[in-house]
């Protein structure tokens, strides 16, 4: 490589960790919208539901459902006006939204607070983008490094998200959580001063360095490594969802503990979602991707397997932490693959594909969540994780056998 080469790639990268390190900034203000809802949103609900409490996860399946059309508004939102100023959009959407749950409360509006709920969703679907967006500004060996980073900020997430629910839910007592979706509203200034500093690239045009032309989008999401990713993202991350919605509600309504021991539990989980990223990455690069998600996906089942010992708070506690540590090598390594199946001119319109379809089944994961819980019992909702890591496994395997991967 010669040294015009070298000082070009030096430049390259010394931009990439810049952008990296104010998109995981924001990431990290950004994703405490998150946990914050998770911990308090099935409880709020529960709380304004009358006789019939099996909608009680609606809101949180509004959410998450608000995700997915976020990934697609998001895609039509860079097109037009470039990541840095969606992304801001994205913050703007979460401090309405708040806005809007905490009114819901107020007036004890359940449909009103499931709206709120979906457009801080909506603002989620946008910040999902963001690990794509770090991603693409980095040169190839610092991809898999830069998506950890991004979601090692999750770690701020963990700690802010549900430390807000505890300290602002009384804050308009009596009407409990209001103060908590109120607080989402000068968080997310904060957002848009972060993102304002941000500088990325422009994206990449329809054709390749080369003038190919981008393939279609059916010839690319058929490719045995697409799906590979795709149905290991899902897996992994429509499990989380679904243990992480009905953890509180078994937690508080099944057992009796109190919403600041759940929310700590949540706390708890979604730091474990993101902690491990500080060497996911590293580890990517040392094993390889696949071996990464197959760590992930049995971790998952030990989660499984703690949480059929009992319902003991260190049971639920322990599971969440093990759930939380399975879905961040799982997924990690799933985006992982995902980002390695497209071409750089082919990024939105797979990545939106790849967004509509994971957030649309973690949407039906948050609903079903609830309506397993109080038909069926927490004991019968871990027995969901067995069949769904087990056809991951089988998958990740057959990719492995088609094609090893040496480690980088």
């Amino acid at each position: 490589m010669s040294a015009v080469e070298t000082s070009g790639l030096d430049r390259q990268l010394r931009a990439a960790k810049r952008n990296v390190g104010i998109l995981t900034l924001a990431q990290s203000i950004l994703g405490a919208c998150a946990p914050l809802t998770f911990s308090v949103g099935g409880l709020a609900g529960y709380q304004l539901l009358g006789a019939d409490k099996s909608l009680a996860t609606a809101p949180l399946t509004g959410y998450n459902s608000g995700v997915a059309i976020g990934a697609v508004l998001i895609a039509l939102a860079s097109r037009y006006f470039g990541r840095k100023v969606s992304f801001m959009f994205g913050a703007a959407m979460a401090a309405i939204g708040g806005a809007v749950a905490a009114i819901g409360l107020f007036r004890a509006d359940f449909w009103l607070f499931a709206f709120g709920l979906t457009l801080i969703g909506i603002a989620g679907g946008f910040t999902q983008k963001i690990r794509f967006a770090a991603a693409d500004a980095s040169p190839s060996f610092y991809k898999g490094k830069a998506i950890s980073w991004i979601l090692a900020g999750g770690i701020v997430s963990a700690i802010v998200g549900p430390q807000l629910a505890i300290l602002m839910k009384d804050y308009y007592a009596p009407v409990v959580f209001a103060g908590a979706f109120v607080a989402i509203i000068p968080l997310m200034l904060v957002a848009i001063v972060t993102l304002a500093f941000l500088k990325l690239p422009p994206a990449a045009g329809t054709t390749g360095l080369n003038g190919e032309a981008a393939r279609p989008l059916r010839e690319i999401v058929m490719t045995q490594r697409f799906m590979t990713g795709l149905i290991c993202g899902i897996g992994t991350f429509a499990l989380m969802t679904f243990m992480m919605t009905g953890a509180p509600l078994a937690m508080v309504v099944g057992c009796g503990f109190s919403s600041d021991l759940a929310s700590l539990g949540i706390q708890w989980h979604v730091i474990a979602m993101f902690a491990p990223s500080f060497f996911t990455g590293m580890l990517i690069s040392r094993f390889g991707t696949e071996k990464v998600v197959l760590a992930g996906l049995v971790i998952l089942m030990a989660c499984a397997v703690v949480a059929h010992m009992g319902v003991a708070l260190w049971n639920f506690w322990f599971a969440l932490v093990l759930l939380g540590i399975g879905w961040n090598f799982g997924f990690i390594g799933a985006t992982a693959i995902i980002a390695s199946s497209y071409r750089p001119h082919e990024a939105d319109k797979v990545q939106g594909f790849h967004d509509i379809v994971l957030f649309g089944t973690v949407a039906l994961a948050s609903f079903l969540s609830g309506k397993v819980f109080f038909t069926y019992g927490w004991s019968v909702m871990n027995l969901a994780i067995w069949p769904v890591t087990t056809v991951c496994i089988v998958l990740v395997l057959l990719q492995m056998r088609r094609t090893p991967q040496a480690p980088a």
